[in-house]
């Protein structure tokens, strides 16, 4: 398992509907991720600065970098992109962020 720690931004005022839209999750996507890979996976947000940091930790062998093509995902994105920064493509800015420290 490998962990994946990336953050984006929401635009201001959107807290409540950006979690409404993750509590209303669509059951296929939640299959969908998972059968990519993607376990265990949470987002914090920083509600002073819009900032949301996530976490997801990545099943060995999955096919993680498959998933922005599918077409639910890219339905997902059009859903959220309303209330995200989005890249021209749609798809969330995300910005990887290294890892430098871990303890079990």
């Amino acid at each position: 398992m490998r962990r994946v720690g990336f953050k984006m931004r929401m635009r201001p005022g959107c807290g409540a509907e950006y979690k409404k839209r993750h509590d209303e999750i669509w059951p296929e996507l939640r299959e969908l991720l998972a059968q990519h890979g993607a376990r265990d996976y949470t987002i914090f947000l920083d509600e002073e600065t819009n900032i949301l940091f996530a976490i997801n930790h990545i099943a060995e062998g999955a096919r993680a970098d498959e998933l922005n093509a599918q077409p639910l995902m890219q339905k997902w994105f059009a859903h959220m992109g309303d209330i995200m920064d989005t890249n021209p493509d749609g798809t969330p800015v995300m910005i990887p962020l290294p890892e430098v420290f871990h303890m079990d």
